[in-house]
C-alpha cells in the first residue's frame, strides 16, 4: 500500500499522464484507458508499480536486436496490465527501476541525435 493514498481522479489523471508520456505508445487516452486505470485503483494498486511497469515494458520493447522487425505502437494502457501484474509480484529494488529510467532517457537521447 502507498504511504499517502491519492483519491481516485488524481490516481487515474497520473496513471494516464505516464501511459502518455511511456516510449512506444501513441500518446491518446481512450475510454478503456481510464475505466482500467480506475480499476487498479479500486484495487489499490500502488501508482509505483504501474510507473515501473511502463518503465518495465518500455525499456524491454528498447532493448531488442537491431535486425528486429519494427514492434507496432502501443494504443492501449491494456498492453501493460500482464507487467502490471508481473511488477505487483517482483521483489525488485526501487534502483533497479531508476536504472531503467536512466537507460531509457539515454536511449531517446541517443535516438533523436542520429
Amino acid at each position: 500500500m502507498e504511504e499517502n493514498p491519492i483519491g481516485r481522479e488524481e490516481y487515474v489523471q497520473q496513471v494516464l499522464t505516464a501511459y502518455r508520456q511511456t516510449p512506444g505508445t501513441a500518446g491518446t487516452i481512450r475510454r478503456q484507458d481510464r475505466l482500467l486505470a480506475a480499476q487498479l485503483h479500486a484495487r489499490s494498486v500502488p501508482l509505483r508499480v504501474v510507473e515501473n511497469a511502463l518503465v518495465l515494458a518500455a525499456a524491454r520493447r528498447m532493448v531488442r536486436p537491431a535486425d528486429s522487425p519494427p514492434l507496432g505502437t502501443i494504443r492501449s494502457l491494456a498492453y501493460f496490465s500482464p507487467v502490471i501484474e508481473e511488477v505487483l509480484e517482483l521483489r525488485v529494488s526501487p534502483e533497479y527501476f531508476q536504472y531503467l529510467r536512466h537507460k531509457i532517457q539515454r536511449f531517446l537521447q541517443a535516438s533523436t541525435t542520429r
